[in-house]
């Protein structure tokens, strides 16, 4: 992709910024199609995801590793552009807009999602260099620059053609899951490398123990804390919060395994990785999952209940932990939601709380993402792999009609078979 000299970013270091006359507002478009290798099963994929295994246990000589971020606001002027953006083909006019972006003009109109990503792709850098695996690190995000079809564009101007990308995510569901996959093959066809680059993804990573290591040191220091003030444990209740989706997402989710279970896969994931903490760091303790930063219309069913409607609901309490278990860093939803409202309805209710940490750049979870990625390079038998769940080892190639979202409709995606 040509662009002029200030409106470049250079993906691969993450350190250059362009003149704000000079940045991008808007996204790619929407891909018209995507490419399919002669008698593969999934586009744009390696040879050894091509015909769609469930778990590739091929190994696989990746040139490069594309970090993939939802994106965020970086000043005042970023908040409606980036927001369109997020909001993009549902036809929210800017004044609803307005009604979320307050949220980030109280921090100056910047989010911290960013420099988090910043941190963490050089720690995985530092990582990936202590394992041996000689990877470069390229970041781009969804939403905002650096976009992804900036980073795909300087990946194949430095002759990346064979890359294994990381999001920042790690459940089942469309906004977690199939988005980034739609949003990969946006970047391929907008960047001009669809047909050139191959893109797998690391298989989603709730169940990795190095995930899950960060949230069971902190509910154990959290339990230890509220103790320490003087609350037994009898009288305190863990609230593991996650982003609310529509419930119709949520059903889709997961493969198609999980029909039974109210929430579909988003929730179960979350459930079993919320059992694995608890079982760890606190048996005993009550806990629950909760739903945090629902954005539709009041007609439009969501997962529940909501943090701050179980905070109303609790009884015989007297401490919550509040552990953002949705989320990998602390971004707008966590320093918003959970720090600023969350708190703010459990001090109303007498509550003594805390939040505890994201996994941020802990080194179990940085050393998580470097295990996915040698697993994948190395060809791991699944029965080798990393696991702390009951669900076991996710998919590496996502399933038919996995997450989709019924409301938006088709939109091309890669990294799984179709549609």
């Amino acid at each position: 992709m040509s662009t002029e000299p200030e409106q470049q970013y250079d993906a691969s270091a993450g350190a250059s910024e362009p003149a704000a006359s000079g940045r991008r507002e808007v996204k790619p478009p929407k891909a018209s199609g995507v490419h399919f290798e002669l008698g593969a099963k999934v586009p744009s994929a390696t040879p050894a995801a091509q015909s769609g295994p469930e778990h590739v246990i091929e190994p696989v000589a990746y040139d490069a590793i594309l970090l993939s971020g939802f994106g965020g606001p970086e000043g005042q002027d970023d908040v409606l552009p980036f927001l369109r953006n997020v909001t993009r083909g549902r036809g929210i006019p800017d004044e609803r807009l307005e009604e979320v972006a307050h949220h980030y003009r109280r921090f100056g109109g910047v989010s911290p999602i960013n420099d988090q990503n910043r941190l963490l792709r050089q720690a995985l850098k530092s990582a990936l260099a202590e394992s041996g695996l000689d990877l470069s690190v390229y970041w781009g995000n969804r939403n905002w620059a650096p976009y992804l079809d900036e980073a795909l564009a300087s990946a194949a101007n430095d002759g990346i053609r064979r890359m294994i990308a990381i999001p920042t995510s790690a459940y089942s569901s469309y906004s977690s899951c199939r988005q980034y996959r739609e949003d990969w093959a946006d970047a391929l066809e907008a960047s001009g490398t669809q047909g050139i680059m191959q893109i797998d993804k690391v298989r989603q990573f709730f169940s990795h123990p190095g995930f899950i290591q960060p949230f069971i040191e902190g509910v154990r220091d959290g339990i230890a804390a509220a103790t320490q003030a003087g609350h037994d444990a009898s009288r305190i209740e863990v609230l593991f919060s996650t982003h609310s989706i529509p419930t119709q997402d949520a059903e889709l989710s997961g493969a198609g395994l999980f029909a039974d279970v109210d929430g579909g896969g988003y929730a179960a994931q979350h459930l079993a990785v919320a059992e694995e903490v608890m079982a760890t760091a606190a048996p005993g303790v009550s806990w629950q999952l909760v739903y945090q930063s629902r954005s539709g219309p009041p007609s439009q069913p969501w997962l529940e209940p909501d943090i701050n409607d179980a905070l109303e609901s609790l009884e015989h309490r007297s401490a919550v932990l509040i552990v953002p278990l949705g989320f990998v860093s602390d971004h707008m939803e966590v320093i918003w939601d959970l720090d600023t409202e969350a708190t703010e309805t459990a001090a109303r209710l007498g509550l003594w709380s805390l939040r505890t940490p994201t996994p941020g750049t802990h080194p179990a979870f940085v050393g998580a993402l470097v295990d996915l990625v040698q697993e994948r390079v190395s060809g791991r038998p699944v029965g080798q792999r990393a696991n702390a769940t009951s669900l076991g080892p996710w998919f590496d190639v996502c399933r038919p009609g996995c997450c989709a979202n019924k409301r938006l409709g088709f939109s091309p995606a890669i990294a799984g078979l179709q549609p």
